[in-house]
């Protein structure tokens, strides 16, 4: 079929994609909104502007430039939300380090993406003395402190005496939508990070559309301009879920805690009456049981919950401090939010209400989201029938970086394949059921370890738990529960007391009898990935 294009007028703006263009609403509208660091600094989106081009003058006096890699090093910042915006605007590309991998693994992702510069916080200086004589294509080192301190050898200058150097104007270029704004590693259990990528484009696109659903919802999980917004997943992992683009383009009161230290975070939340937020469940849980935590008022706050499962007992515990709990669902590739477990009106005050929220969620717009059989041929909506999710969104990450056959696999079929296997329900409300690499299969039958997890976790001696399989001889694999007692249960709470807690949901027929742990071992800590997930591979080898 011939293309039917629309013809371009010679002096028609053809208004590209950019991220630079997420700026013109809030400096219209809300110009002298806060942006606040800690208790540090306090600036408006006025002069968030203003050091955004001091920005673009610093890098390109240091010779950044399109196609340049700037990476960053930092705590969750104002600092980190200026290089969200003015790097890409130069057409350059961001690189956000993962200040939680290993030495070794930060060299590895900075030479696999050809950093050539470097902003690096104070606390990172120990890991960059170690990797710098290894570093292959940095040559330029920008040092970023909250406090004075004599600058290290080698480093080019402070970030904020090269911002005051420089003017408050500066011309960002327009140039291709498609060309590449950030780059990040994965935080996989097995082999080498792998580097995600996305365009200008996808980036504008993933902020609109989850802004619009965000916004769709007439009361739950509603984020609107009169909201206070802070990211308790780092900045660093997939661009703290997209939300500092989509708080900006909204104009609202924006919050940086710098380090996530539970005081600090309820103090923050407290004083500058933060109302949305996001996290793991890690998190979640670690700001309720913080000494301080009843102090203050969270009645109010909204919450995204991803990156592991979010447990009844945990979203009870937070509803009953009056925030409003709710699922999201995505991954690294996917940019990251493809799903939200909103409510519908009908939802609210009804039983299956928690479990509404514990779910991966409806798809956001725009999201072409499925469940697909071994044949790829699409699962009912029946809220039974499982097959593994694949997605095709317009921000989804078209490829790892220089791995093409990593690419492929993640591509196989033209349909973005997660690793997670779930169901649909007749509503649209997707619900996970496990990662394909963590089902159990003992006796013949597949056990899901996520449900059994949810299960134990309503015991009120359980903080937290690992359900792995492990080789047996008789059965193939059983299920091993590994449980992390609260401090008020130690030595009181028994694996008899747990397993007969686990065979009453057997004899209600919630679970089979298989799924029923016979190991239970308690212990301190569970492995965990460097963004806060269950590492059930290395618990696996651990406990094979």
């Amino acid at each position: 079929m011939q293309a039917n294009t629309i013809p371009v007028t010679d002096s028609a703006y053809t208004y590209p994609l950019l991220i630079k263009q997420l700026l013109h609403t809030p400096l219209a509208v809300a110009p002298d909104q806060e942006i606040v660091y800690a208790d540090k600094r306090r600036h408006t989106y006025r002069e968030f502007a203003r050091r955004i081009n001091r920005l673009g003058h610093t890098l390109t006096r240091l010779g950044v430039q399109g196609g340049s890699t700037v990476a960053v090093m930092d705590w969750d910042s104002h600092r980190y939300l200026e290089c969200f915006f003015s790097v890409p605007m130069l057409g350059a590309v961001l690189q956000m380090v993962n200040v939680r991998l290993s030495p070794d693994q930060i060299l590895y992702t900075l030479n696999h993406a050809e950093a050539d510069v470097l902003l690096v916080n104070r606390d990172f200086l120990p890991v960059l003395e170690e990797i710098k004589p290894k570093l292959t294509t940095v040559k330029t080192f920008v040092l970023l402190s909250d406090e004075d301190m004599s600058l290290p050898e080698g480093f080019t200058g402070e970030y904020e005496s090269l911002l005051d150097a420089c003017p408050d104007v500066f011309d960002f270029p327009d140039f291709d939508e498609n060309t590449r704004a950030t780059t990040f590693y994965t935080t996989g259990t097995t082999g080498l990070p792998k580097g995600v990528y996305f365009s200008h484009r996808q980036l504008v696109l993933h902020t609109l559309s989850v802004s619009n659903t965000l916004a769709l919802s007439f009361k739950q999980g509603r984020l609107h301009r009169d909201d206070v917004y802070m990211p308790l997943t780092p900045m660093f992992h997939v661009h703290a879920w997209g939300l500092p683009y989509i708080a900006t383009l909204a104009g609202i009161k924006q919050v940086y805690p710098g380090r996530y230290q539970p005081e600090a975070i309820l103090k923050l939340i407290d004083k500058e009456k933060v109302s949305f937020t996001h996290s793991v469940p890690t998190i979640l849980n670690m700001l309720l049981v913080a000494p301080d935590s009843h102090n203050v008022d969270l009645s109010g706050l909204k919450m995204i919950i991803g990156g592991s499962a979010l447990t009844s007992a945990l979203a009870k515990a937070a509803l009953e401090r009056g925030i409003d709990v709710f699922a999201g669902y995505g991954m690294s590739e996917t940019c990251p939010v493809v799903a939200l477990a909103q409510l519908s009106t009908e939802d609210l005050g009804e039983d299956d209400e928690v479990a509404t929220r514990l779910c991966a969620g409806r798809p956001v717009s725009l999201v072409d989201l499925r469940t697909v059989d071994a044949k790829m041929d699409t699962c009912p909506r029946d809220g039974k029938t499982v097959g593994e999710v694949v997605v095709r969104a317009p921000w989804t990450t078209m490829g790892y970086l220089n791995n093409s056959d990593a690419s492929e696999q993640l591509w196989s079929g033209g349909w973005l394949h997660t690793q997670d296997i779930g169901h649909i329900d007749p509503r649209g409300y997707l619900q996970i059921t496990d990662r394909i690499k963590d089902v159990i299969k003992t006796g013949g039958e597949w056990v899901s370890s996520i449900e059994v997890e949810e299960l134990i976790c309503r015991h009120p001696a359980v903080a937290e738990t690992a359900v792995i399989g492990v080789p047996d001889d008789k059965w193939g694999e059983r299920p091993l529960a590994l449980v992390v007692v609260r401090p008020e249960f130690v030595g009181k709470f028994s694996v008899e007391e747990l397993r007969a807690h686990m065979l009453a949901f057997a004899e209600q027929g919630l679970i089979s009898k298989y799924a029923v742990p016979e190991r239970v071992v308690f212990v301190e800590e569970l492995a965990k990935t460097s963004v806060g997930k269950l590492n059930k591979l290395a618990l696996r080898t651990q406990y094979r």
